[in-house]
């Protein structure tokens, strides 16, 4: 994300946050590779409740000062849901298990809760 995009962060899917955890770090530029380990950033892990989990980090870039996660460890949200912001220049990296399908394309531009960047098969 530039300093020209929304910066809200919105929960990935329906479920329970599981994980949290916030990491001190640097301010690389957020589009440099080393920035998802070495910047500033939170780790959220939902867990849907039919065997599907997701992680995203919000991480810090180079103009960004401040990241704001809204929620904690066993808050419920909603897929689309607001939890969370950095703010200015940032990034935001999802992962997903390796059964999901990717709906989307690298350097695909994204809005806010309308873009599927991917599906997890539901399971019985």
């Amino acid at each position: 994300m530039s300093v020209f995009d929304v910066h809200v962060n919105r929960a990935p899917i329906t479920g329970r946050i599981v994980h949290y955890r916030y990491n001190p770090g640097k301010k690389i530029a957020a589009f440099a590779e080393k920035s998802s380990s070495e910047n500033e950033q939170n780790l959220v892990v939902i867990d849907d409740g039919r065997g599907g989990r997701i992680a995203f980090k919000q991480i810090a870039g180079l103009l960004a000062r401040r990241i704001v996660f809204d929620k904690k460890e066993g808050d419920e949200v909603v897929r689309g849901e607001r939890v969370g912001m950095i703010k200015f220049g940032s990034r935001v990296d999802v992962f997903f298990p390796s059964t999901a399908a990717i709906k989307v394309d690298m350097r695909d531009k994204v809005k806010v809760g309308l873009t599927i960047i991917g599906e997890i098969e539901e399971r019985a």
